[in-house]
């Protein structure tokens, strides 16, 4: 029995995969604009200084 089917290259679908990623991020750098990293939170807070508030390790 022969299997009747035709299926995509790998390096079509690679491609077309990386082509679908660059149009998201495109379209998402023109919707929100670029971030400003000097006023982005930390993306590790361990160390920070900051005091905790809210939930259960606030000591209060």
């Amino acid at each position: 029995m022969t299997q009747r089917f035709s299926t995509l290259p790998r390096p079509l679908v690679g491609s077309l995969a990386l082509i679908a990623l660059a149009l998201i991020l495109a379209l998402d750098l023109a919707r929100s604009g670029m971030p400003d990293l000097f006023t982005a939170p930390a993306p590790v807070a361990l160390g920070s200084g900051e005091a905790p508030s809210g939930a259960h390790c606030s000591g209060g």
